[in-house]
C-alpha cells in the first residue's frame, strides 16, 4: 500500500484558523490532551502545493479534504527560536574559536588576541543574526501567505471516532471554522 493510500485512509479532523494565536492555542490544548505532535500537520507552502497538485489554488478551502495536498509537520515556536539561537551562536563561536587558534599559533600578544577574538565573534554573531532574521521572515511569510489564501489549515490525525470528536471539540473551542472530520478509519 502506498503512502498516499495510507494517508487517504486516515481519519482526520480539519480546521481553518484566521489567527496564528488561535492556531497555537488549539495546538497547545491538543498536545496537553494527549494528541501527539506527529499527528498534527499544516498546509505546505504555496509553491510546493502548486507543484504537487499541478495547479494554483485561491482558497485553502479547496484543499482541506484533498488527500493529495502536501502537508508539513507542525514545528513549535520554541523550536524556531532554538534554531535562531543556533544560527546566531554557531557562526559566532566558530569565528571566535578560529581566530583564537590562529592568534595562538601566530604568537600574538594576549591583548591583541582578545581583541581579535572579540571582533571575530561579533562578526560571526552578525552573520548568524542575518541568518536568523531570514528564518524568522521566511516563517512569517509562510503564515501570511496561508492567511491570504483564507486561513491556516490544521489537520489532526485521529485513531478512532471518539478521538476525532475530541479533536473537533478542541478545534472549535479555539475559534476555528470549517471544522470537520474526513477520511475513513483503516
Amino acid at each position: 500500500m502506498s503512502s498516499d493510500q495510507v494517508k487517504s485512509q486516515a481519519r482526520e479532523a480539519v480546521a481553518v484558523f484566521d489567527k496564528v494565536e488561535s492556531l497555537q492555542a488549539a495546538i497547545d490544548e491538543l498536545e496537553s490532551s494527549g494528541f501527539d505532535r506527529a499527528d498534527l500537520s499544516l498546509l505546505a507552502g504555496e509553491t510546493t502545493v502548486e507543484e504537487k497538485l499541478g495547479h494554483a489554488y485561491t482558497k485553502v478551502a479547496e484543499l482541506e479534504d484533498n488527500p493529495d495536498v502536501p502537508t508539513i509537520a507542525y514545528i513549535p515556536t520554541e523550536s524556531i527560536g532554538e534554531a535562531e539561537g543556533a544560527l546566531i551562536g554557531t557562526p559566532m563561536y566558530i569565528a571566535a574559536a578560529t581566530t583564537a587558534g590562529i592568534m595562538a599559533v601566530a604568537g600574538g600578544p594576549i591583548a591583541l588576541t582578545i581583541a581579535a577574538v572579540a571582533a571575530a565573534g561579533a562578526a560571526g554573531g552578525l552573520i548568524g543574526t542575518v541568518l536568523a532574521t531570514f528564518l524568522d521572515k521566511h516563517h512569517a511569510d509562510y503564515l501570511q501567505d496561508q492567511l491570504d489564501h483564507g486561513g491556516l489549515v490544521l489537520w489532526v490525525r485521529a485513531r478512532d471516532e471518539p478521538h476525532g470528536q475530541e479533536a473537533v471539540t478542541i478545534l472549535k473551542k479555539h475559534s476555528a471554522h470549517d471544522v470537520h472530520l474526513h477520511g475513513v478509519y483503516a
